[in-house]
């Protein structure tokens, strides 16, 4: 009985480890651009004084404070694209995320994959998968926090986040 929950303490410290770092290996690699943004920052940018008035910046300001983590890579080199593919869906697979929506749309494929929370638009986790056509970035964003699907639009305006377009098209979906 000792050894069996050693084990599974053992496999759910890795697979947390594998969940936060899965993605680093793009983080710092010619050819790829990254853009990563910690709790912290996100604690520090919700203390910014904003317009009472201003709806959507008091939206964007909620959100923010129920973010952990977000990553997003992106590239255009072939070779990079690839293992940015691979990672992804075997991450998909070990990380328990389920599909939300598949778009394909001029060669452009688009993936949104998330780990539900309490309620059907709550979400813990969503990574967003945009395989780049003809001379088109591919896109990998991951999102972590305990946020509402239906807030994502706000943060996508503000942040001006690769993707972003299609992550909007993607909340608006699932309301």
């Amino acid at each position: 009985m000792k050894n069996f929950i050693i084990t599974l303490v053992f496999a759910f410290v890795t697979t947390t480890f594998y969940a936060q770092g899965a993605f680093d290996k793009f983080d710092g690699q010619d050819e790829v651009t990254s853009v990563i943004v910690n709790k912290k920052m996100f604690d520090l940018m919700s203390k910014v004084k904003v317009d009472a008035s201003d709806k959507e910046t008091q939206q964007y300001i909620a959100l923010i404070k129920k973010l952990d983590y977000l990553k997003v890579f992106t590239t255009k080199n072939p070779k990079i694209e690839a293992d940015m593919k691979a990672t992804a869906d075997k991450y998909v697979k070990t990380a328990g995320l389920e599909e939300l929506m598949r778009v394909n749309d001029g060669g452009k494929n688009v993936r949104i994959m998330v780990k539900s929370g309490a309620t059907d638009t709550q979400i813990k986790e969503l990574l967003m998968y945009v395989d780049g056509a003809k001379n088109d970035e591919t896109v990998l964003l991951s999102l972590t926090g305990n946020f509402d699907l239906n807030e994502i639009s706000v943060l996508t305006d503000k942040m001006q986040l690769p993707g972003g377009t299609d992550l909007k098209k993607a909340s608006k979906g699932k309301k």
